[in-house]
């Protein structure tokens, strides 16, 4: 047995639980066992009615508010269970700061993180807030309206309607997102070269409706990751990545980021893979094991991922993973996920090819598949004699499977 994030372990009582106590109360349920050393082993309580009785003031004088929660003793062991629940009148605090649970250890919220508390006790989001913009002109938005869904009149009870608007407060954070101009971070799209040392191109959206940025994002994508092929006198549009899926990825990277960081939705283009990474990990009352999966979908910014659905951008909250992984069902090479606390990132590999070829053949395409390398590293990889190698690489080449680049001592080879 050891400490979690939902576990702690005190061998005495001393004031230093009652961090966790706020910490438990602000962003989950979790346990606290007393009589137990650092190291799992249970060592007991002395007195454990009277030491339940000494938690119980220490809770209810020192945490604000109160929080719900529970004390049992072990009868044979003498260890003290505390289990605190996770309240709705947060933030909760202990000498006037709020705490959150780091791994194993308890730390003070940063300003940030407070803020946020803060809306979540008031049962508001931060998307809700009032913008401290009023003056905005939504053109972009009429004119996407009309584009997808045909809307005839565009005005203030469209806004409204949208949730974007109304008579109290005005224009909220949403509302300014979807703005012509806004104040917020945008995307960041690098596309890379052979490695992370190489930017073959740069572009950032930021300060524009995220509307714009989505457009733009996109169209940097069929850019790089489409061609078409003329098969007769018809040309066929090829994707080397699903576009359907980027615009999954993309939609919900706006929908479900976290706006209150200054920090930019970050899209790596390399040549067997994107990369889109977005601020903010999963939001309260949804696992990773039940983000992975697809179907539930908690929206930690309802109002923009409303107006997505309206526009037909997204299909419904929560099927986003599982369409992205429905249009790589049928390939070799799969989507990735990676779900930290402050940050989801999303990896579209580059859809592997069927390509018919024997096993000496197959073995150097597979080698270049993720690198560029000269022949002498293939022959060292392969054991291939250095003929074979050469006569191989030039056929590839030929045969338009792969691409020489450089000259002399510096030749080297990578898959088109």
């Amino acid at each position: 047995m050891r400490e979690t994030r939902n576990l702690e372990f005190k061998q005495e009582i001393t004031n230093s639980f009652l961090k966790t106590v706020s910490a438990y109360a602000n962003y989950g349920t979790g346990k606290i066992l007393f009589g137990v050393l650092d190291n799992g082993k249970e060592c007991g309580i002395t007195n454990p009615t009277k030491a339940c009785l000494d938690i119980e003031n220490k809770i209810n004088d020192s945490i604000d508010p109160v929080p719900s929660y529970t004390l049992s003793i072990n009868e044979i062991s003498s260890v003290i269970t505390l289990q605190v629940e996770e309240g709705i009148h947060k933030p909760y605090f202990y000498k006037s700061k709020a705490y959150v649970r780091n791994d194993s250890a308890t730390i003070e919220v940063d300003r940030v993180e407070l803020k946020r508390l803060i809306l979540e006790g008031e049962n508001i989001s931060y998307e809700e807030v009032k913008s401290e913009k009023q003056d905005l002109s939504f053109n972009v938005l009429e004119r996407v309206l009309r584009e997808r869904i045909g809307i005839d009149c565009f005005s203030i009870d469209t806004l409204k309607t949208l949730e974007l608007y109304d008579n109290q407060n005005g224009y909220n954070i949403a509302g300014q997102l979807f703005a012509d101009e806004n104040d917020y971070p945008g995307i960041d799209v690098v596309r890379f070269g052979e490695n992370i040392s190489v930017i073959l191109d740069r572009e950032t959206f930021l300060n524009e409706s995220i509307l714009v940025q989505y457009e733009k994002v996109i169209d940097l994508f069929d850019k790089y990751y489409s061609y078409e092929e003329i098969k007769g006198v018809l040309r066929e549009k090829k994707e080397l990545i699903p576009e359907a899926a980027f615009r999954e990825v993309i939609a919900n990277a706006l929908v479900h980021r976290t706006w209150d960081v200054n920090s930019h939705i970050n899209v790596s283009m390399f040549n067997d893979r994107i990369e889109v990474t977005s601020p903010g990990g999963l939001p309260n009352g949804i696992t990773k094991e039940e983000y992975l999966i697809g179907g539930i979908s908690i929206p930690r910014n309802y109002i923009i991922g409303n107006v997505f659905l309206r526009l037909k951008m997204i299909e419904r909250f929560g099927t986003g993973i599982r369409r992205i992984k429905d249009l790589y069902s049928h390939n070799g090479v799969k989507p990735q996920f990676f779900v930290s606390d402050n940050m989801i990132k999303v990896v579209l590999p580059v859809l592997s090819t069927s390509i018919d070829l024997s096993t000496d053949y197959n073995k150097i395409y597979k080698l270049l598949r993720n690198q560029s390398l000269a022949s002498s590293e293939i022959i060292k990889a392969t054991g291939f004699g250095k003929n074979k190698t050469v006569s191989i690489l030039n056929d590839l080449v030929e045969k338009g499977f792969i691409e020489k680049i450089g000259n002399g001592r510096g030749t080297k080879y990578r898959i088109l």
